[in-house]
């Protein structure tokens, strides 16, 4: 059984897949970067108990991570609670998606394997949208490769951002209004937020799909994805665990017999350091 670990700049998402590879625990906490070892052992715990599952029963755990700060205790309560050597997964380490970008080794973690995840789903040519902290349209052309990405603010740091800088703007719910023209406050900022976000998504895409072909497939994925699809005919599909996806497959893909040893060996002397 695998668990698989996507540490974001907001959210840390995890995924549980039996063996069969199906994916049957999902959760998702706050990304702190105080939080020790034994915190995540605690919310590892928690986790598994209340889907009635089996840390012992985890074989691998593969982490992507952009937020440095929180990796070394991350890893280490891996090895604590799961007994497990974490895989550290990375663009510039894959093997299943030719990355063209200048520096690959810049490329975030979470954008490689959102990559990897769509085109196991939806083939290529491709743009996948992540709509997380910051709103990604990750590129791939008609051979397959990752081309580049384009990056701009995330739809809840623009709500913030306008609500900290201005005196009178309330917090709001994000939800699309009845029409483009607001009659109140909160009418005219969701309908600037929503609809702003999606023109930005449909014009990216528009130009995207300009470079790397007309007939480019789009996937949608991160928390606010849904709220952005319902109104645009731009988004093909949304993926909420495309990301998860492309680690599994990461995963799978490094299961040469060389490797299988290399994870057992490391596997069992974390086992007998806790017994």
């Amino acid at each position: 059984m695998l668990l698989t670990i996507d540490v974001g700049n907001t959210d840390t998402k995890l995924a549980y897949f039996d063996v069969s590879r199906q994916l049957v625990g999902r959760w998702r906490v706050t990304t702190a970067q105080r939080r020790t070892s034994d915190e995540y052992g605690v919310l590892f715990q928690a986790f598994f108990s209340s889907a009635r599952l089996d840390l012992g029963a985890v074989e691998a755990i593969v982490i992507a991570s952009v937020v440095p700060q929180v990796d070394r205790a991350l890893y280490e309560g891996c090895r604590t609670y799961f007994a497990r050597e974490p895989i550290a997964f990375s663009a510039a380490a894959q093997t299943l998606v030719k990355v063209r970008t200048d520096r690959p080794h810049e490329l975030g973690a979470d954008l490689a394997a959102g990559a990897i995840g769509g085109i196991a789903i939806a083939g290529f040519p491709l743009v996948v949208v992540n709509f997380g902290t910051a709103t990604t349209f990750s590129a791939v052309g008609a051979d397959g490769a990752l081309l580049g990405v384009a990056i701009a603010p995330g739809i809840q740091i623009s709500i913030d951002a306008l609500a900290t800088r201005t005196a009178k703007l309330p917090q709001i719910a994000l939800a699309a209004p009845p029409s483009a023209i607001g009659r109140d406050t909160v009418s005219a900022l969701q309908s600037g937020i929503v609809y702003g976000a999606v023109a930005q998504t449909e014009g990216i895409v528009a130009r995207l799909r300009a470079e790397i072909g007309a007939q480019a497939g789009v996937l949608a994925t991160g928390g606010l994805a849904d709220i952005v699809a319902r109104e645009t005919r731009t988004i093909d599909r949304v993926e909420p665990n495309l990301v998860h996806e492309g680690l599994r497959l990461h995963y799978e893909s490094t299961l040469s017999p060389a490797r299988r040893g290399a994870l057992a060996a490391a596997n069992i002397r974390l086992a007998s350091a806790g017994q």
